[in-house]
């Protein structure tokens, strides 16, 4: 950690230069001695894209930024103060605390937080940006994590957000090949707590790892503004139950809430239906949580084909999800659908074998505009257009 960086001219060189061209900024090279070009830029560029994803460390004057990988990983306010929702009480164990986002949200529901990094340089900058964020409940540990937990103090809680190693396995993730491997020190881990929440990237596939786990209570899947960001696992020790699963989409207007539990997905069938006065499309928690018969039984909705995920009633209802009045319905055909001569559409395709990109091609509709156009297959197997206006 460079201290010069919080020198007044050089921060206000920093404020001026958010929205400049990196590349100019290179070429001219910096204009101070006690610090360099590469630290100038990482500072820049780290604190931009904070402007949306963490606007209280970029409305808040002499933030330290570390480099910006440590941004993009991690959480976003928006999902920071959802997880500590979730929790509370008196002591909390960050085990990977990284940037500290999360434990800014903790130190608002518990009375002492511990936030263990290994990282010396960010464990630096954590614990400065900390003072100017005046948070004074917050511990810093520059530790692993897991050593730390071998002092014998427990904890209400124990956060994990265990990062990734073995990229190039592509979309295959199992936890076990994360860091750290919690499936291998879960016993210590609940030697220490009784509550742990792990949270993990979408692309964990639910049932492996509940395979990995073990006393999973809950599972919540987080979208935010409709894209899922990520999962968090609720395990208390000695639960035996049935798993629960809760998606949320949040958003800058009302939120969206789902809860099933997973045996009931299994259990339960959707009853299926042709297209009535109302089309609803389950918002991407819901489709990542896979609740595709519990969304129909407990909303008592008609799904339009097994493999489509589109829902129909006659009486609208408030759906987790975008809400449609249905127009129009015709047959997959292009004559008919030159007919009525849409030349500009939101399209969506649902168990359809086109792309989007072929279908706006072949029929010569641009992209946009008031109408939307789902193309879909319908519970005889017939492929269909389904023109609506969204509510």
């Amino acid at each position: 950690m460079n201290s010069s960086i919080l020198n007044t001219e050089i921060q206000n060189f920093i404020n001026n230069n958010l929205h400049s061209n990196i590349s100019e900024i290179v070429l001219k090279g910096t204009a101070f001695d006690a610090v360099t070009t590469k630290e100038l830029i990482e500072q820049i560029e780290a604190k931009v894209k904070c402007e949306k994803k963490i606007p209280t460390w970029f409305n808040t004057l002499h933030i330290y930024y570390p480099n910006k990988l440590n941004i993009e990983q991690t959480s976003s306010e928006t999902t920071a103060a959802y997880k500590a929702s979730l929790m509370g009480g008196k002591t909390i164990l960050d085990l990977t605390g990284g940037f500290g986002v999360d434990c800014y949200y903790f130190s608002k529901r518990f009375d002492s937080v511990t936030h263990c990094e290994i990282d010396k340089n960010l464990s630096e900058i954590v614990a400065y940006n900390y003072k100017q964020l005046q948070i004074s409940n917050i511990k810093i540990v520059n530790d692993d994590g897991l050593e730390y937990l071998k002092t014998d103090e427990t904890f209400d809680w124990i956060y994990i957000d265990p990062s990734r190693r073995h990229d190039s396995k592509g979309k295959v993730f199992f936890l076990n090949d994360c860091l750290p491997n919690i499936p291998m020190h879960l016993n210590l881990l609940f030697k220490q707590s009784k509550n742990i929440m792990i949270k993990t990237s979408p692309l964990l596939d639910l049932s492996i790892g509940i395979g990995e786990l073990q006393h999973v209570k809950t599972i919540h899947v987080v979208a935010v503004n409709n894209e899922v960001k990520e999962l968090l696992w609720i395990l208390e020790r000695g639960f035996q139950d049935e798993v629960s699963i809760k998606t949320v989409n949040l958003k800058q207007e009302q939120d969206d809430y789902f809860e099933f539990q997973l045996k009931n997905e299994k259990s339960v069938e959707s009853t299926y239906g042709k297209p009535l006065t109302y089309l609803y499309e389950p918002n991407a928690a819901i489709l990542k949580a896979g609740a595709f018969n519990t969304i129909s039984d407990q909303l008592t909705v008609f799904k339009l084909h097994k493999h489509s995920h589109l829902y129909t009633s006659e009486l609208l209802i408030p759906f987790p999800g975008r809400c449609f009045r249905v127009e129009n319905i015709i047959p997959y055909n292009k004559k008919e659908l030159k007919q009525l001569a849409i030349t500009k559409a939101n399209i969506t395709i649902r168990n359809f074998p086109e792309t989007v990109e072929q279908i706006r091609k072949k029929l010569n509709i641009k992209d946009g505009g008031e109408v939307y156009l789902f193309f879909t297959t319908d519970v005889e197997n017939n492929k269909i257009v389904i023109i609506c206006n969204k509510l």
